[in-house]
């Protein structure tokens, strides 16, 4: 079962990257305290994912509803591969994602790709076995294993808000490419994860009107630093 950060060692990890990197330090002065954010895993986390994929949260949420309903309250690759592509349609699915639903059910039926070994594969190793499979990108590989299995390493550079969110930290005219994201991340190792969350945290809060872009106060980004410091001794 997988088991997301902990409230403290999200804060040791904060703690640690506002240390290591000034100008994430910025998005750590202005984001409170979070929790992981871990959500069901397996085939029917997968499949979910695909399915709310490129729509609001409102309407993601809906159509979830419906497709669960549609297959009975049984979220398995029998119940999917038992639904032809215009009946999934009918939940709300397009036909895209009703055919990439599919093949995740055909992956897991035929063998392709077991969930549970999947939580034992390293990270690169997982993601590989994750995009084998038609319809399932790098984006969505890498989401998965942080929402679902509470991977804290797990960086998606091809994200546009954090792509975004690293413009404002390092003062960009333009967001990084998704290959230039991937690179700027490698300063966060071992907590790649949480910086993913914080700066979406950020984004969403700029997004919100809640904060603004502008440097932080030094003496707020100087507090964040003295208790890194503590929490580290």
């Amino acid at each position: 079962m997988p088991l997301a950060p902990s409230l403290p060692d999200l804060a040791a990890a904060r703690a640690a990257l506002a240390m290591a990197d000034p100008r994430l330090a910025r998005a750590d002065a202005a984001v409170p305290p979070f929790a992981w954010r871990l959500r069901p895993g397996g085939f029917e986390g997968l499949f979910r994912m695909i399915v709310e994929q490129q729509v609001s949260v409102s309407a993601a949420a809906a159509i979830w509803a419906r497709t669960v309903a549609g297959l009975g309250d049984a979220v398995t690759p029998e119940a999917v591969l038992a639904r032809d592509v215009e009946t999934l349609r009918s939940f709300g699915l397009s036909g895209q994602k009703a055919r990439y639903g599919h093949e995740i059910a055909r992956a897991q039926v035929e063998g392709r790709i077991d969930f549970d070994h999947l939580e034992r594969l390293g990270d690169a190793e997982a993601v590989a076995a994750l995009t084998a499979i038609k319809g399932v990108g790098r984006w969505t590989a890498e989401t998965f294993l942080m929402f679902c299995e509470g991977r804290p390493d797990v960086f998606p550079g091809g994200d546009v808000a954090l792509q975004e969110a690293m413009r404002w930290a390092d003062g960009l005219d333009a967001r990084p490419t998704e290959k230039a994201a991937y690179l700027r991340a490698e300063a966060w190792r071992p907590h790649r994860g949480v910086a993913a969350h914080l700066l979406w945290g950020w984004y969403g809060m700029v997004r919100r009107g809640e904060t603004a872009v502008e440097a932080a106060p030094p003496q707020a980004v100087e507090r964040r630093a003295r208790d890194g410091r503590r929490q580290a001794t």
